[in-house]
Order: C-alpha cells, then structure tokens, then sequence
C-alpha cells in the first residue's frame, strides 16, 4: 500500500462527467491525502485522518505541492513519420490549410512518409512523443491511425498503438481513422473510397484487431467530415457501417465549416465530435441533449494562427459535455502538453481554471468512455495521479509553456520527472 499525503491540496472531482454550468465542481482537500492499493484508489481524505488509519503504509511526500488526477488526451494523431516544417512557412506565407492539402502536402505528405516506416520505426518515434506527453501529466491517450489509408499501413499504426500500449507506462486508446482523407489512389473518388471502406476496410478491420488484439475492446472509428473530404453522405455512410459491425464512434466536425456534423455525431450516440470551430447553436443544442462530448482543440487554431475557437461558453450555456484535448500531431499542432491547452482555453476560451481542469480529466475521460475508471481521484478508480510542482493547481493556467507536473502516478506505480 502507498500514501501520498503532505499536499498544500488534493483537487477532485466527484459524481462523473460535468455537464454545462456544473463543468468546474471540484472538491478541493486542503493538506489532502489518498490511499493506494495495488493499482487502484483505496481511499481520499486529509493527511492527518489518513497517516493515522494506515500507519504502515510507503509514504509519498507530496512537499506542500498539489494533487490533481491524470489528464486524458481523447484527441491525438499519435502514430507517424517524418514531418511537415516545411509547410509551417508555406502557411506563414499566406497558404491555407485546405490549399496546401490540394497542393499534395497536408495529410497526403505524412501519409507518404508514414507507409515508407517500419513498425519499429514508427514505434520509436510515436514512444518519443508519448513519453513527452506523459512527463507533462497526461496518463492516458487517445491514437488514432490514419495516415496509411491502406491496409498494411492503418494496421501498422494500429499495431504501434498496441506495442506502446504493452510498453507503458502512458495508456494508449485506440482508434481506427481510414477515412482521415482520400488517397491518391482513388485520385478524388471519394465515393468510391467510402465504398471501399465500408465494404472493406471496416470489416477487414475488425477481423485483424479480434486476431492481434484478442480479447480488447475494438478500437473507436473517427471521420473527418469535412467540406471536399468526407461530407455528411459519405460520413453518415462510414459510421452506419462502423456501428453496425459494433464499433464505437468519434468524429472531426466543424473544424473549418458548419456542416452539421455535430448533429450527425450526436445521432449516432458518437462517444464524441471534436474540433467544433464553426458549429452552429442548433448543433451544439442537439449535442447537449445526448452523452456524446464535445470535444475542443485549442492547439489547432493557435497552431493554424486563427482567431476563432470553439464557441465553449455557448456549449456550456447549452448543458453540453465539454472537453479539451490536443491534437497532436505533425501538421497544425505537434504539441503534447494538455498544460498547455488548459492555458490556451482560459486565454481565448474564457474557460475558468477549474473548468480548464475538469474538461481534461474527467470530461475528457468521457470522451474516450473511460469515466468509470479514470479522470477523478476517487476510491475504487484506477490510482491515475499527478503531484504537481507548484502548490496551486491554478497556476497550470495561469503560467504556461513549461512544465508543472513533477511526478506522475500511473496505475499505482510512481515516475518522479524531477
């Protein structure tokens, strides 16, 4: 058995996912303490109560710092090759995400590089970043494929997510992306790139997960529903499929235009729909009358040098579920801390910092379907923790562009990064 105890505080939330004003309830110890057996959460409380109830527990000085849970990620492009630098100074000059995309860079770049890799290859250098991810608080991570959009390479990266998983100590949440783009094969068929997914990929998906993943859940299907990508025909028709051969569902919506995929997401019972830029009211009333989670990416648009965020005052104001992410990966936004998109969304989207908090803890768990487990620190959970390296868990918005976390506690086991 361990306690950590000796905080300046223990900041938790308590009674599942937020919704809308509730987002930001967080129950806060002062000189708070938390029992761990084996791998799970045995018991909360203050220091003082908790030193005295388990005498012979290993001790972990938190220093006068604060406890807060891990951060979940549900929104990473984890697994890739190579990089695109070069196309940061394109947009410096002028070009537009969607025109470097016509262009042959964009996605089609990272895919070229990505079929190319080894699996070893992509292992170490996905391992890199969620290690990089780790240090800075996040325990648990969303991965998504999508950047073979073949076979071989979306199982490749899918098996990456595997061996990092078996790896650990990070946690990888695992989702099949396919329909991140169509590939020059199908030279702009996106209808026909759609029916090969559905009466494909998808199926050919599901058969290799059962095979090297017996055993585990099948991992979630994501669609970039998107103007001139997947629209809400192609997109209504990839995730009928997925969910029809039991898989569950995320979706890219909004990011640049108001399709309706927030609607559609919700339709769907999605565990998800990220992005959200430009979504309308009436989406964002129809997401708010389901489970599924809004999720928002404020790297994206701070990384594409934009003004506009996703509308999280009206999502809140909505009753909806919200929650932060990054989006990692090697285009918009190569950035692993979910520090830094707590600072990014109390800066521009007037989230306050224990809103900032819950939507990348206990929200976000949601938002993977992991909010029974993990995202709060409470008795029965899986013991995910963080000690932080400043005493006030305010400061992780308040500051910004470092790291705050000093030592992580995953699944029990402690990782001092200092």
């Amino acid at each position: 058995m361990k306690l950590i105890h000796n905080s300046s505080e223990l900041v938790t939330t308590v009674g599942g996912a937020q919704r809308g004003h509730t987002l930001g309830a967080l129950q806060i110890i002062p000189n708070g303490a938390v029992a761990i057996q084996g791998e799970t959460i045995l018991e909360v409380g203050t220091s003082t109560d908790l030193l005295e109830k388990y005498p012979v527990a290993e001790r972990i000085d938190a220093r006068q710092r604060s406890i807060v849970p891990g951060f979940v990620d549900p929104h990473t492009h984890l697994v890739w090759a190579g990089n695109r630098a070069h196309e940061y100074e394109m947009r410096l000059q002028g070009k537009s995400y969607m025109e470097i995309m016509a262009a042959g860079g964009g996605i089609a770049s990272t895919v070229n590089a990505t079929r190319k890799a080894s699996l070893d290859e992509l292992v170490a250098q996905a391992m890199e970043r969620a290690m990089r991810a780790f240090a800075h608080g996040t325990t648990t991570m969303e991965a998504k494929s999508g950047y073979g959009l073949d076979l071989e390479t979306e199982f490749r990266q899918l098996e990456a997510v595997l061996e990092i998983n078996k790896a650990g100590p990070i946690e990888l949440v695992p989702t099949y992306m396919g329909a991140h783009a169509i590939p020059v094969e199908f030279k702009g068929d996106t209808a026909g790139y759609t029916r090969w997914l559905c009466e494909v990929a998808l199926p050919e998906t599901k058969t290799w997960w059962l095979k090297h993943a017996p055993g585990q859940a099948l991992p979630f299907v994501d669609v970039f529903c998107e103007k001139d990508v997947f629209e809400m025909d192609e997109t209504r028709e990839i995730l009928q499929t997925a969910r029809d051969l039991g898989f569950p569902l995320k979706l890219h919506a909004d990011e640049f235009e108001n399709l309706g995929g927030a609607s559609l997401g919700a339709e769907f019972n999605a565990a998800s729909v990220d992005h959200l830029v430009k979504t309308s009211l009436e989406d964002i009333q129809r997401m708010a009358k389901s489970e599924t989670v809004a999720v928002s990416l404020p790297g994206t648009p701070f990384g594409l040098a934009q003004s506009e965020y996703s509308p999280a005052r009206e999502i809140i104001a909505a009753n909806a579920f919200l929650a932060l992410a990054t989006d990692l990966n090697p285009g918009t936004t190569w950035n692993e801390s979910m520090q830094f998109m707590q600072a990014l969304a109390t800066r521009y989207m007037k989230l306050t910092p224990s809103q900032a908090l819950a939507a990348s803890t206990i929200n976000s768990a949601k938002a993977v379907l992991r909010d029974a487990t993990i995202g709060s620190i409470e008795a029965g959970k899986q013991a995910d923790i963080l000690i932080l390296s400043v005493p006030d868990y305010r400061i992780l918005t308040y500051r910004y562009g470092t790291n705050m976390v000093a030592d992580v506690i995953k699944k029990g086991k402690f990782y001092s990064q200092e």
